[in-house]
């Protein structure tokens, strides 16, 4: 859909709404009697039909604690809209649970659900005439889903997140979902009792949120900033405190005010703005999926985005922060000392970000920024925040890997500045299972190298995330001495020599589809590099005979496998920006 000119309140019918807000064509006139009794049947009234129309997008379920509190956050939400002028409508869309599908076959639905999401509030907006957006976003796809959905219809947007889960405690230390992953890896090699591991598993998440470290969900809400998608602060409160209410309430204030000044996605995202967001995502230690919503984001923004961006961002912007999954602090703590604006303050004072992008506010960030005036790193005192002239690391904690196993890149997140060089034999898997099975019947040993194929973005179809093996190696002790790759993906919170998103992927015809148990790989952080000591002719001729049938021949699942593109482009599925 394109973007509409913008026009002034007189073009409008005298006692209506201005004749360019598309919910004009359902609210005004005669002959749209029909459809304003229909509005009236849901308790709107004259004022309501002269406003303009808000959707408040909301995914909230059941199934996950990241969502559970949702319809809260939307009734605020809906209060800011309703109290500034606005008309607000609510609907809701899907979700699916990560951290619940995690190590099942129904992991490769979490990647279809960014898609899913995008698809129906795009399709809700365009079919009831919607003026502006608040989109609320929980478990991990459900941000990305929601601000494609804000780009494709470039309706005035603002979106928001539920916010994420405080930790637990066990045993006199603060817990979170990655402690029970690794956990459940420390019961198999011996290291922990089961009855330890139950009672960890019962504090661990003790409420409402998103998983609360530096993984997924709260990589991409602080990038929702960074983006200028919300407002300066607004990705840090927890779900259960008084302050996310609040954030929730301003979000709709915001997305009405931003309807009446015609400010849409393609008003403030730019290449410069993505570039931010990157910055910010190195500078945190966020997650890998990033690297693939950036990309989507900015396909469907038309913003040229190229992956090797990721290096040259990650090579002059250091790592300031120590949070989960590679340090031990969470994004509450992060929260309790100003927020992403602490960060993104520092990272301006560097030069490091462009500060005259603009926001979805119609400041620019270093307005937004002069506004919030945070607190310096070196004013705060913590062990979890290091100034930018004395980072924890000297490069971003993003890493694209190429070479002749992954020729159009492969995705690594450093958490340690130590061994960075890793090369042996590989013992290669054709998914997930049998590669999970291999590592908790204890047979990894220093020094290996896992290869896990066909779980790419239309050979799994989905890109599933591992998780458990990576918390299964992690949890025997192997996080620094076994390297582990994939051209499927990598949770959040997995750490270690892990590398993903490998592409091509095995089911197109990729490289990684030619590699035999006990080929030698290499992997070179420092030089970039992730290759196997084959030829390209000897690669080729294994791959003659190479014509994989589609894992699903129906359903859902056989049409995200047809429609996928290239992780190395976000794995979009939007026709309209596919490339090869």
């Amino acid at each position: 859909m394109s973007k509409q000119e913008p026009a002034s309140p007189e073009d409008g019918d005298a006692d209506g709404k201005p004749d360019d807000l598309p919910s004009s064509e359902v609210t005004e006139g005669v002959e749209r009697a029909p459809h304003r009794a229909m509005f009236r049947a849901m308790g709107y009234d004259d004022e309501d039909l002269s406003s303009p129309m808000v959707g408040v997008a909301n995914p909230a379920a059941d199934i996950t604690p990241c969502n559970v509190h949702l319809d809260d956050v939307a009734e605020s939400a809906y209060e800011g809209i309703d109290e500034t002028g606005g008309m607000p409508v609510e609907f809701g869309t899907i979700t699916i649970s990560d951290a619940i599908s995690m190590g099942t076959e129904g992991m490769k639905a979490s990647l279809i659900s960014r898609e899913m999401i995008a698809d129906s509030v795009e399709l809700v907006a365009f079919g009831e005439r919607i003026d502006g957006l608040v989109t609320i976003g929980g478990c991990d796809k459900n941000m990305p889903g929601m601000m494609m959905a804000s780009i494709r219809t470039d309706l005035p947007s603002v979106f928001l997140y539920g916010g994420s889960i405080m930790p637990g405690e066990h045993d006199g230390r603060e817990v979170t979902i990655q402690n029970v992953f690794e956990g459940v890896a420390a019961v198999a090699d011996g290291e922990m009792t089961e009855a330890e591991l139950d009672e960890m598993e019962r504090h661990a998440c003790p409420g409402a949120g998103s998983c609360g470290g530096m993984f997924t969900a709260n990589t991409m809400a602080s990038i929702s900033e960074a983006l200028g998608f919300a407002p300066l602060g607004s990705a840090s409160p927890p779900a259960e405190d008084d302050a996310r209410y609040e954030v929730a309430q301003r979000a709709g204030e915001l997305a009405v005010s931003a309807v009446e000044a015609r400010r849409s996605p393609s008003d403030f995202l730019t290449l410069e703005s993505f570039e931010n967001a990157i910055a910010l995502q190195v500078a945190v230690g966020g997650s890998t999926n990033a690297v693939l919503h950036l990309l989507a984001m900015a396909a469907e923004a038309g913003v040229d985005l190229d992956i090797e961006t990721f290096n040259e961002i990650s090579a002059r912007t250091p790592k300031v922060a120590d949070l989960q999954p590679g340090g031990e602090r969470v994004m509450n703590d992060l929260h309790e000392v100003g927020g992403v604006p602490v960060v993104l303050g520092a990272l301006s004072e560097a030069g490091l970000l462009h500060d005259d992008a603009l926001t979805v506010t119609g400041n620019t960030v270093r307005e937004e920024l002069d506004r919030i005036d945070p607190p310096t790193i070196a004013d705060l005192d913590v062990d979890y925040l290091y100034p930018v002239a004395d980072p924890i690391h000297e490069r971003g904690a993003i890493r694209i890997l190429t070479g002749n196993l992954a020729p159009d890149g492969a995705v690594i997140k450093i958490t340690g500045e130590d061994h960075l060089h890793h090369e042996g034999t590989v013992r290669v898997f054709e998914n997930e299972e049998p590669a999970m099975e291999y590592v908790q019947e204890g047979n990894v040993q220093t020094g290996d190298v896992i290869g896990i194929r066909n779980e790419g973005p239309q050979g799994g179809p989905g890109m599933r995330e591992m998780l458990g093996v990576t918390s299964a190696v992690a949890g025997q002790g192997h996080a620094d001495d076994v390297a582990l790759f994939t051209d499927g993906r990598f949770s959040g919170a997995t750490r270690g020599l892990s590398i993903g998103h490998v592409a091509p992927e095995a089911y197109v015809g990729g490289p990684i589809a030619a590699l035999e148990d006990g080929d030698v790989v290499t992997i070179d952080v420092d030089d970039l590099e992730l290759s196997v000591d084959l030829s390209d002719e000897e690669i080729q001729s294994r791959l003659e005979d190479h014509d994989p049938d589609p894992a699903y021949d129906n359903g859902v699942l056989a049409k995200y496998c047809r429609d996928f593109g290239s992780a190395a482009n976000g794995a979009v599925t939007n026709p309209g920006v596919q490339w090869d």
